[in-house]
């Protein structure tokens, strides 16, 4: 065990500060047997928290395993420390695999995060295996202008400092944010995430393990009279950062 997970969100900031020297940037699996996919969803209702992992055959990209887990939430939402509400069901589902994959691909940042340690990079140090955050949205960083064909990229800065790669994987849709995690470079992490991506805007592993995340969702908590439907993780975040529910500031 990398640590025991803390209690409290200043707690939380302090051990990604400690955490982020540790991190391995560079380098990356050349030719990759399995990949891996994480995602989460919540169900706001029940506070209950699924996690899927997949690991798939690479280059095929067919299914070989799936490990689920499902726990209540612990942790309160605040901006940048996502990753204690949602690492710990992610850990319980990779350790159940029959098979490690060589690279674990997440709908969640790397580095291009506020201090540097997001979900993809947290989970890297503590799984000791390379990984990529696939994001959806930006946290933070700028980038500049990004072709619209395929492949096009345009590398991801903040603070002057580079933190990922502006990708789009699909001609004329909005690009992923891709950045390292942990023992993965950004040449390497931008050449897996494209290898991966078969038609669609996210790669096959985050999206294969969102579709099997949204179906056990639905079959392990169906709505009750009177209840609320479950809910997306993207739901959830967007009714937090709404205003409905009051969320704490903390210092970076």
């Amino acid at each position: 065990m990398l640590h025991r997970w803390p209690r409290t969100p200043r707690a939380a900031i302090a051990l990604q500060n400690a955490l982020r020297p540790k991190l391995k940037l560079g380098g990356g699996p050349r030719a990759p047997k399995t990949v891996a996919g994480a995602d989460l969803s919540y169900d706001l209702a029940t506070r209950q928290l699924y996690a899927v992992v997949v690991v798939l055959g690479f280059p095929s990209l067919e299914l070989l395993e799936t490990s689920t887990e499902i726990r209540e939430v612990t942790f309160p939402y605040v901006p940048g420390l996502l990753t204690f509400r949602e690492a710990p069901a992610v850990i319980a589902a990779w350790k159940r695999l029959r098979r490690r994959a060589d690279v674990l691909l997440c709908d969640g940042q790397g580095i291009a995060h506020p201090r540097g340690i997001g979900l993809a990079a947290h989970l890297g140090l503590f799984l000791d295996v390379p990984t990529i955050g696939c994001a959806k949205s930006l946290l933070v960083g700028e980038h500049g202008r990004l072709g619209r064909r395929r492949g096009a990229t345009a590398p991801l800065r903040h603070n002057g400092r580079m933190v990922g790669t502006a990708v789009r994987t699909r001609a004329g849709v909005k690009p992923l944010y891709v950045s390292p995690g942990h023992r993965v470079g950004f040449a390497c992490a931008v050449r897996l995430t494209l290898a991966c991506t078969r038609g669609f805007r996210v790669p096959e592993p985050t999206r294969l393990a969102d579709r099997i995340v949204g179906r056990l969702r639905r079959e392990s908590a169906p709505p009750a009279p009177g209840r609320g439907a479950p809910s997306s993780r993207r739901r959830e975040n967007a009714v937090l950062e709404s205003g409905a529910i009051d969320v704490p500031h903390f210092p970076p």
